[in-house]
C-alpha cells in the first residue's frame, strides 16, 4: 500500500533532480530572486514540462511563505495589493486547470519567455511608465497569473509593475512575497484540477523542498564570499541563453 505513495524514481534521475534542487536554492538563497527560473531551465533539460513544473509547488509555496512571513508592514502591503494578488489568484487557477491540454511547444515557448524577460529585466533594469490606477494593478496581475499559470513563474511582471512604480526595497520585498504567496495556493489547486499534482508528485516536491532549503542556506552563506555582481549577472545570462533555447525548440 505504501509504495502507491511513495516516489518512484532510479538513483540517476533522483541524482540530477536532487542537482537541479540544491543549485536553484542556492541561487535563491544567493540573490533572493529566480528559484523557479532556475529550475525550470535545468528541469526542462529532463522532464517535459508537464512532468517538471509541479515538481516546483511545494518549494515556490514555503519559499514565498516564508519571504512574506519576514516582511514588515504586510497588513498595508495586504492593502494596497489586493486587487493585483485577486488578478493573480483567479488567472493563475483557470490558467493552470487546463495545462494538461496546451501543447508542449507552448509550454516550452512560454517558459522560455518567462526566462527571458526575467533576465532581461534584471540585466537592462527595463522600466516601463506605469500608472497608480487600478487597472494597473488588475491588468498585471492577469498577464502574471496567466503567465505563472503557464509556466509557474510569474516574477517577471510583477517585478516590472513594482519597480516601475517606485516601490522602496522594504516594501518590494513585502510585496513580491505577498503576491508569490497568494498565486501559489491556486496554482497548486489547478495543478490538482488538471491531473498534474498527484500524491507521488506531490511527495517528489516534499523531497525538493528539503534540497532547495539546504541550497538556501549554503547561497545565503556565499553571499558574503563571492562577487554578488558577478555571480548575479552569470546567472542571469544563463537564464536568458536558456530562455532562448527553450523558444528555439518550442519553434522549431
Amino acid at each position: 500500500m505504501l509504495e502507491t505513495f511513495l516516489p518512484t524514481m532510479d538513483p540517476v534521475q533522483a541524482a540530477i533532480l536532487a542537482s537541479i534542487f540544491l543549485l536553484a536554492g542556492i541561487v535563491k538563497g544567493f540573490l533572493g530572486i529566480g528559484l523557479p527560473a532556475a529550475a525550470m531551465a535545468l528541469l526542462t533539460l529532463v522532464l517535459p514540462p508537464t512532468e517538471a513544473i509541479p515538481l516546483l509547488w511545494l518549494p515556490i509555496l514555503m519559499t514565498n511563505l516564508l519571504q512574506f512571513t519576514r516582511a514588515q508592514d504586510k497588513a498595508e502591503v495586504s492593502r494596497r495589493y489586493w486587487l493585483f494578488a485577486v488578478a493573480i489568484i483567479v488567472s493563475i487557477f483557470v490558467t493552470s486547470m487546463f495545462i494538461a491540454d496546451y501543447p508542449t511547444a507552448l509550454l516550452t515557448v512560454a517558459i522560455g519567455v518567462a526566462m527571458v524577460v526575467f533576465s532581461l529585466n534584471l540585466l537592462l533594469g527595463v522600466k516601463l511608465n506605469i500608472g497608480p490606477g487600478k487597472g494597473w494593478q488588475f491588468g498585471f496581475g492577469v498577464l502574471s497569473g496567466v503567465l505563472g499559470g503557464i509556466s509557474s513563474i510569474w516574477s517577471p511582471t510583477v517585478a516590472m509593475y513594482l519597480v516601475a512604480r517606485n516601490t522602496s526595497k522594504e516594501q518590494f520585498i513585502a510585496a513580491t512575497g505577498f503576491l508569490f504567496l497568494a498565486g501559489s495556493v491556486p496554482l497548486g489547486a489547478g495543478q490538482v484540477v488538471a491531473g498534474i499534482l498527484t500524491v507521488p508528485v506531490l511527495l517528489k516536491s516534499l523531497l525538493g523542498l528539503g534540497v532547495v532549503l539546504v541550497g538556501f542556506r549554503i547561497g545565503e552563506l556565499l553571499r558574503n564570499r563571492v562577487s554578488q555582481t558577478l555571480f548575479r549577472y552569470a546567472v542571469l545570462i544563463a537564464f536568458l541563453v536558456m530562455g532562448l533555447r527553450l523558444i528555439y525548440q518550442g519553434l522549431f
